[in-house]
């Protein structure tokens, strides 16, 4: 990813972005904590994409050149802290498990920055406290691939994430052996092909339902063989139906 622009101090404040809205490549000297409030956050960086919803936030290091995208009414909480104090003791961006009272101190933190206080200070420790007690949540983040084929394939089926060819056949589209993809799978991104299949169709239901798609039509564009089957996986890696995560 190329980096269009240095902030050596990451920003702690609320913004909002439309549907669709962006925030270019950049990189800053602190660690920052990005949390959707609304919507659906999608950070892209050189390794990866991390998607947050609202029960997700994601740590970024500092020096991490990284992009956001928006995918629905985004209320977007950004927590600069600083870059000679790494208190998550995490070097690489991480999704985060957001409870409710992680998700309140977050808010208002983010609510009023420039507000000195002793009891913003207090906020602020508290927010740390809850921040190192989070537990760490991997299942949204896509990694990138590195070889051409994989490179290939994985553009293929972000494309259509419903597209469900087996690696032979989608291997044969790009000039490799399913063997060989396999094992490029397991070297380059540390999974298997279903599980980075089953990644990516998370990623996209996310942001689905982040448009108000009802979840009958995210289950076949994301290429789920029936909606339970869908609800079950849906339910399996974020502790709720994709319905309650449509009302929200």
């Amino acid at each position: 990813m190329t980096e269009n622009r240095h902030t050596p101090i990451a920003p702690t404040h609320t913004r909002r972005l439309a549907p669709g809205g962006a925030i270019d490549p950049h990189r800053h000297d602190d660690h920052q904590i990005v949390y959707a409030g609304r919507g659906v956050l999608i950070v892209t960086t050189g390794s990866g994409s991390w998607v947050a919803p609202g029960n997700r936030a994601i740590w970024v290091p500092a020096g991490t050149v990284h992009a956001h995208e928006a995918r629905g009414e985004l209320d977007l909480h950004l927590v600069g802290l600083p870059g000679t104090d790494n208190p998550l003791r995490l070097d690489a961006p991480t999704v985060l498990a957001v409870g409710p009272l992680l998700r309140e101190l977050i808010i208002a933190y983010t609510r009023a920055p420039d507000d000195e206080s002793p009891e913003r200070a207090r906020l602020r420790a508290v927010l740390l406290d809850q921040l190192r007690a989070s537990p760490q949540q991997q299942p949204l983040h896509l990694p990138a691939p590195a070889s051409p084929a994989l490179r290939a394939l994985c553009g293929i089926l972000r494309a259509d994430p419903a597209d469900g060819r087996t690696l032979g056949d989608l291997g044969r589209q790009v000039g490799a052996s399913d063997r060989t993809l396999s094992r490029l799978f397991r070297d380059d991104l540390g999974m298997t092909f279903p599980q980075w299949r089953t990644q990516l169709r998370l990623q996209h239901a996310l942001v689905l339902l982040a448009e108000k798609e009802p979840v009958t039509s995210v289950a076949h564009r994301c290429g789920w063989s029936s909606t339970s089957a869908f609800i079950d996986v849906f339910r399996r890696t974020f502790g709720h139906t994709p319905g309650s995560h449509l009302a929200d």
